[in-house]
C-alpha cells in the first residue's frame, strides 16, 4: 500500500462524501420546490439513495467512522445504476416523454448536464469517495 494513504485523515473522505450529498439533495430539493419541477419516478429512487447519505455521512464524521463505506456503497453504487440507467433513457428516446414515460423527458439542462447526469456525477463521486475510504480502513 502506498505510503501516501497511510496518511490520509478519513476525516477528508468523510467530509468531501457528506458535501457532494448534501449539494446533490439541496439541489434536487430546489429543482422541485424552488422551480417547480416534478421528479419522475427514476428521479424519487434516486432521491431515496441520496437523501439518507446526508445523515449517514454527517454522523460519521461527526463520530471519525471511515467504516461507513460499508453502508455508503451500497446505496451509492445503486444511485449509480439508476442515474446510468435514466441518462441513458434520455439519449434513447432524444429527450422526448416517449420511451419510459416521463423519465426520457429532458426538464432541464445545467451546462450541459441534464438532471440524471448531475445525479450520476454525484453517485460517483460519492462513490469514489468511499472507496477511499475503504483502502484507509485497510
Amino acid at each position: 500500500m502506498s505510503a501516501r494513504f497511510d496518511r490520509l485523515d478519513p476525516r477528508y473522505p468523510l467530509a468531501a462524501g457528506a458535501l457532494v450529498a448534501l449539494v446533490a439533495t439541496a439541489g434536487s430539493l430546489y429543482l422541485s420546490e424552488g422551480m417547480g419541477l416534478v421528479p419522475c419516478e427514476l428521479c424519487w429512487y434516486q432521491r431515496v439513495l441520496m437523501y439518507p447519505l446526508v445523515v449517514v455521512f454527517g454522523v460519521a464524521l461527526v463520530e471519525g467512522r471511515p467504516g461507513v463505506y460499508r453502508t455508503v456503497l451500497p446505496l451509492s453504487t445503486l444511485g449509480v445504476a439508476v442515474a446510468a440507467y435514466h441518462s441513458w433513457l434520455q439519449i434513447a428516446a432524444g429527450g422526448r416523454c416517449g420511451l419510459g414515460g416521463g423519465c426520457a423527458a429532458v426538464q432541464l439542462r445545467v451546462v450541459g448536464l441534464t438532471i440524471p447526469n448531475l445525479s450520476l456525477i454525484a453517485f460517483g463521486l460519492i462513490t469514489a469517495t468511499v472507496t477511499g475510504l475503504f483502502v484507509v480502513e485497510r
